[in-house]
Order: structure tokens, then C-alpha cells, then sequence
């Protein structure tokens, strides 16, 4: 099993890096990979809507997206996590999840999605939200926790004193790859579930 983890925040081994590498250890515990891309401090820029993508099945744009992209196929499930700004995600994270999620033509139903949002105190939810819906709109089963996943901290550092935070991304992790698994199986035993144009 592998996972995909984007790292949207700026901040190398800020507080969103606290929080995923609380995940990193669960997974390592439970024998999943994973693969760490911070692109929160790369020039990401948006999508034009050229359509390039559909003739050449990659971005016109040649970057870090183009770079995840196999990446992103390759993996049983997709981690985004962002800091809150104006209860939203960072604007670079968007740019690349527009781009990459458009941009790539492979089935990416039944990998599994999850999104971890980091904030001073407000705007998670919708930020939550928000990063959820590249996962809805393609078919990969969204993976929860106990509450939100959500981990308040504003200086650096300061997300290691938010215990249940903490705890909820790490029962996300196991969670995740609960469910990573059980697909597996699932897809050896009935197959995946029926399209329609």
C-alpha cells in the first residue's frame, strides 16, 4: 500500500508538517508507504483552461504537478493537507490540485482520500470541506476520523500541544488504511463498481 502525501503549507517542518508526520509514523507502523511532497513554497500557478492536458495526458505547464502526477497513480490513497488562510486552503495547494486532478485521465476511483486542515483557532471547516470535494467528484471514498481533521497551532510548533488533534490524525491513519485494504480486497473479489457514461 502506498500513500501520497501533499504538503500545502510554506513552512518546512511547520505545524501541517507536525500533523502529517504524526500520520507518517502510523502508516510506517502499519506497513504502508509513503511519499511527502511539500509544494506550499513552490510557484504553482493555476490552471488557464487550455486543454493541452487532453491531448498530451499532462499539464502544458512542466512542474511539480507533472511530477506528482505518477505519483498519484501509482498510490492507494492521497493525503492534502493545508494551513488556514481566510478559511481556505493555501492558494499554491489549489492551483496544484486544480491542475492535477484535471490534468490526469487515470481512474482514480476507489483511492482513498484525505484532507488535514492546520489553523490558528477558525476557517477549518470550510478549508475541510473545501479539500474534500477534489476527492468527491472522482469517486474516492473520503477517510474520517473522530472528529474533523483538524490541528490548531500558530507559532511553530505549537501544534505538538494539541493533543487531540493529534490523536484524531493518527485514528485517520489507521482509518485510512482500514480502508485501503479492505478496498484491495474488495476490488479482487467483486471487481469495481459499474459505470454509466
Amino acid at each position: 500500500m502506498k500513500v501520497l502525501i501533499i504538503n500545502g503549507s510554506p513552512r518546512v517542518g511547520g505545524n501541517t508538517s507536525i500533523a502529517l508526520d504524526e500520520m507518517v509514523k502510523v502508516f510506517k507502523a502499519q506497513g504502508v508507504e509513503t511519499d511527502v511532497v511539500q509544494i506550499g513554497n513552490k510557484g504553482v500557478r493555476g490552471c488557464i483552461a487550455c486543454g493541452s492536458c487532453m491531448k498530451n495526458n499532462k499539464c502544458v505547464f512542466d512542474d511539480v504537478v507533472n511530477e506528482i502526477a505518477p505519483k498519484f497513480e501509482a498510490a492507494d490513497g492521497l493525503i492534502v493537507a493545508s494551513p488556514v488562510y481566510y478559511a481556505s486552503a493555501n492558494a499554491t495547494l489549489i492551483a496544484c490540485l486544480d491542475r492535477l486532478f484535471y490534468s490526469t485521465h487515470f481512474d482514480k476511483t476507489m483511492k482513498v482520500g484525505a484532507s488535514v486542515v492546520v489553523a490558528r483557532r477558525g476557517g477549518c471547516s470550510a478549508t475541510f470541506d473545501e479539500l474534500n470535494k477534489y476527492f468527491t467528484i472522482c469517486g474516492m471514498p473520503v477517510a474520517s476520523s473522530q472528529y474533523w481533521n483538524s490541528v490548531h497551532g500558530r507559532e511553530k510548533g505549537e501544534a505538538e500541544k494539541d493533543l487531540e488533534g493529534l490523536q484524531t490524525v493518527r485514528v485517520l491513519a489507521r482509518n485510512m488504511t482500514f480502508l485501503m485494504k479492505s478496498i484491495e480486497l474488495g476490488k479482487e473479489k467483486f471487481g469495481l463498481p459499474e459505470t454509466e457514461e
